[in-house]
């Protein structure tokens, strides 16, 4: 199989930064990070995962085959070690990762998400897949689903303009790769490996995130060792794209944690 599509900013340096974006996200989304890392002097990446953009998709769509679908692209950009950055679902595909081939992590930002989906009760899971895939069951396109629900996941009052990208991006999703990756997030658990984190690791939430409450995340950093917990103030879940700013100025502050 082909390696995944990606977006490659600044100077080949080891390590790199390697950007996760989230269900309703892919590569284009992380503009502004990739240049503000490589004004730092970083060399960053990001990736379309697998089934988004120009990347093939992979089978069977489970976390397990899209943190080897990573590995396929540090290969491939030759890169041994990389910090990731994972938003929502892309920072479970960096958990995933994690605990494959934890000797070619040298940290990790995990923004707006958690270490497992949820309740593991199958009930929620079933409502919460029939909720969001209702509008394909009823013919809406991607662009539909994005209308309604990009506006539900940002923080109240905030500027709409800033979320365009977003809404580009989760527009362009081929519905064959949101069921995909839908399916796959329901089944997310990796508790586990939380207490075995040796690299400097940031919990990134926002104030107004319904998706991935704040609470959610400090709890998540408590069970890191030496993790730092961080809430961006007037964001929702979709934070990197609404306050790029601030979520740059932890993102900064965190790459000074990380010892190349």
């Amino acid at each position: 199989m082909n390696a995944p599509a990606f977006t490659d900013v600044g100077l080949p340096t080891q390590p790199a930064v390697v950007f996760l974006h989230g269900v309703g996200g892919g590569r284009h989304g992380w503009v502004a990070q990739q240049a503000h890392v490589a004004a730092l002097g970083w060399r960053s990446l990001a990736w379309d995962m697998p089934g988004y953009g120009d990347s093939p998709m992979v089978t069977p769509y489970d976390f397990a085959h899209l943190a080897q679908a990573l590995w396929q692209m540090l290969d491939a950009a030759h890169i041994d070690q990389a910090v990731l950055v994972g938003h929502s679902m892309g920072a479970m595909v960096a958990l995933q990762a994690w605990t494959q081939k934890p000797e070619r992590i040298c940290g990790l930002l995990l923004a707006a998400s958690s270490p497992a989906f949820g309740n593991s009760d199958g009930d929620f899971q079933k409502q919460f897949l029939a909720q969001r895939l209702a509008p394909l069951e009823e013919g809406k396109t991607m662009g539909d689903i994005a209308d309604k629900l990009i506006p539900t996941m940002a923080a109240p009052g905030g500027d709409a303009a800033q979320l365009i990208p977003a809404h580009q991006s989760m527009s362009a999703v081929p519905p064959v790769t949101y069921r995909a990756a839908l399916h796959a997030l329901v089944q997310f658990e990796q508790r586990a490996a939380l207490p075995t984190l040796s690299v400097p690791v940031l919990c990134l939430a926002a104030e107004h995130d319904r998706t991935a409450p704040p609470t959610v995340m400090e709890r998540m950093a408590q069970k890191i060792p030496g993790a730092r917990y961080a809430c961006l103030a007037g964001a929702g879940h979709l934070l990197h794209y609404e306050q790029p700013e601030a979520f740059n100025a932890e993102l900064e502050k965190f790459l000074k944690d990380v010892k190349p």
